[in-house]
């Protein structure tokens, strides 16, 4: 586990960096934090680092955007409105998840039976411009 207080923007581009770099070989990304705790600005970055040009945003309303770059495909899910796993199926949650692309997912609570192995990024408000950034690898059994 690794934990990161971030309180700018260009050290959340570092730690953008760090993610890409450090977790290279990971595919599925799980965003745990409140509103507002910088979720998507996080995987914007991530995005970038990637090498993703495509203007990147939160997926709230459409559940699931998806960047390509060359080889590299990113899905961005948003899972805030979702009510059930029921749902989460009929947007075929599972073939994503089976697909070679990276897998950024916020809200994704609902997602978790679906997963075997992830890297859980858990984001705190510590203060109005201070995050706690607290990454970790798991795996469901």
């Amino acid at each position: 586990m690794k934990t990161f207080e971030i309180s700018s923007l260009p050290a959340l581009q570092d730690l953008a960096k760090f993610i890409v770099e450090t977790y290279s070989e990971e595919r599925c990304f799980l965003f745990f934090g409140e509103m507002g705790t910088g979720k998507t600005t996080l995987i914007k970055y991530i995005c970038a680092e990637l090498g993703i040009e495509e203007h990147t945003s939160s997926p709230t309303y459409s559940i699931v955007n998806e960047y390509v770059s060359g080889e590299k495909r990113v899905f961005h899910f948003d899972l805030y409105r979702l009510k059930n796993q029921e749902e989460l199926l009929d947007i075929g949650f599972e073939e994503y998840v089976y697909s070679d692309a990276f897998l950024f997912i916020e809200w994704p609570e609902l997602s978790l039976d679906f997963i075997d192995e992830f890297i859980a990024i858990k984001i705190k408000k510590l203060e109005e411009q201070v995050r706690s950034f607290e990454i970790l690898k798991e795996k469901n059994n």
